[in-house]
């Protein structure tokens, strides 16, 4: 029974694209695996709002420790399972350094995720307090899937990064691509739709509202025709400004310090610092 269907979905010519062939002990990085990082980081960088819910200071060493244990023993599991899908050589002491890098920044991450945090409450009134802002504000949980992931990318782990925000993406429905640098306060009020494209450059103080896109416009071709992938070709947001909802911002232009972008706005221009670019009614 489905001899011809199962032929035909075995062979080379029908699977093209669509199939990755393993080599022994080289598996794909692992969904679930990667999922429960997130979940021990998340624990590790909010302990008592994630996880364990009876930390105390006192048992808060024991605690973290023993997340960070299991947190690198998965970590190099999985940073070896990427770098095998991109490199035909990959060394278990690659991963062990990168694993072991990663976990030791997580104390600059968390100083940066309160900055976010922070940054959440004062910028939100309908906000009661950070812990509100922890617990609830989905904003916050994709900034913290970003800022793991590009960790990850700036230590040189491929593929995974990028699985960390599509989670949050899937999750939240704010799309953070891992490549893009951001700057401490960082917030996006209510969140869903926003796009932040891999080549973005987002100084300190910015505030995103929903909807917004710091996108590319048209991709420029090779001499096959082919598009021209590594090129900056996203916006550069500075020091804070404020776009406000379904703005989209395309190509590579400079949005000045101290800028306010309007609602519902096309912008493939630089703007000048501290302009304040409106629909007129």
């Amino acid at each position: 029974m489905f001899q011809e269907t199962t032929a035909r979905l075995s062979s080379v010519e029908n699977c093209g694209i669509m199939a990755h062939h393993h080599t022994a002990n080289r598996p794909l990085p692992s969904g679930a695996e990667i999922a429960e990082i997130i979940s021990l980081a998340r624990e590790v960088l909010f302990p008592g709002y994630y996880g364990q819910s009876t930390v105390r200071l006192s048992t808060l060493p024991h605690h973290i420790g023993v997340a960070l244990e299991r947190m690198h023993h998965l970590l190099c599991r999985q940073i070896m399972a990427s770098l095998y899908f991109t490199e035909d050589k990959a060394e278990n002491n690659d991963a062990e350094r990168i694993a072991t890098a990663f976990i030791e920044s997580l104390p600059e991450i968390r100083r940066v995720l309160a900055t976010d945090v922070q940054a959440a409450y004062d910028g939100d009134p309908a906000a009661t307090s950070t812990s509100e802002v922890i617990c609830c504000y989905p904003a916050i949980r994709a900034i913290t899937n970003y800022r793991l992931a590009h960790q990850l990318a700036t230590l040189g782990v491929p593929i995974m990064p990028r699985m960390i925000t599509e989670m949050a993406h899937s999750e939240t429905g704010i799309d953070i691509h891992p490549s893009a640098r951001i700057g401490e306060r960082f917030s996006i009020d209510h969140g869903t739709g926003v796009v932040i494209g891999a080549t973005c450059i987002i100084g300190h103080n910015v505030k995103l509202y929903q909807g917004v896109t710091l996108g590319a416009k048209s991709f420029p071709l090779d001499a096959d025709g082919n598009p021209i992938k590594g090129i900056e070709r996203h916006p550069i947001i500075e020091d804070d400004v404020v776009i406000y909802s379904n703005a989209t911002l395309l190509g590579r232009i400079t949005i000045g310090r101290g800028t306010t972008i309007g609602a519902n706005l096309w912008v493939t221009h630089d703007v000048e610092p501290n302009a304040k670019l409106y629909k007129r009614g």
